[in-house]
């Protein structure tokens, strides 16, 4: 259908209750209209998805500080579909590479459109051959910033855009 457009919210490295006791409540603002809420891991505590699944359809994958049953719930890797887009969604935790270069790699030979991480605290958006590479940074620990973040994939006929927003 021409002019449709699917606005996916995107989150991680929440931390409840290590670093904070609760999601920031413009958190909550920004995903409230939105189509799929994609969380690239350390959560922490389960009930993190309960929030989201308050706004949305959530997908969710674990993290490094994930507890064990956590991990083997939500899994590490996965690839999501938004209509004919496929986006990967990995945490970016492990040795000696970058969290942006882990992402690249997991999904190199599977094709994603769209790679969705978390792991360093610092947003990011950039085209990397044609791969969207999309880091929102964390919703209560920011790294190298002054504020939490959070951001959008907007999906349109036109292609995949990434904005981020700050908490």
């Amino acid at each position: 259908m021409p002019g449709v457009v699917t606005r996916i919210g995107v989150v991680s490295d929440t931390h409840i209750p290590t670093r904070a006791r609760f999601l920031p409540r413009k958190l909550f603002t920004l995903l409230r209209d939105t189509h799929l809420i994609l969380h690239a891991g350390d959560l922490v505590e389960e009930r993190v998805l309960e929030y989201l699944r308050d706004l949305a359809p959530v997908e969710a994958v674990a993290g490094n500080m994930d507890p064990p049953a956590l991990r083997r719930k939500l899994g590490r890797l996965k690839i999501i579909r938004a209509g004919a887009l496929a986006i990967g969604l990995v945490h970016g935790d492990g040795d000696r590479l970058t969290a942006r270069q882990r992402a690249l790699a997991v999904f190199s030979t599977l094709g994603p459109k769209v790679i969705v991480f978390g792991h360093s605290h610092q947003p990011l958006c950039e085209d990397d051959a044609g791969i969207l590479l999309f880091n929102p940074g964390s919703a209560v620990d920011p790294r190298r910033r002054p504020r939490p973040s959070c951001g959008l994939l907007i999906v349109s006929e036109k292609g995949v855009q990434g904005e981020f927003f700050d908490l």
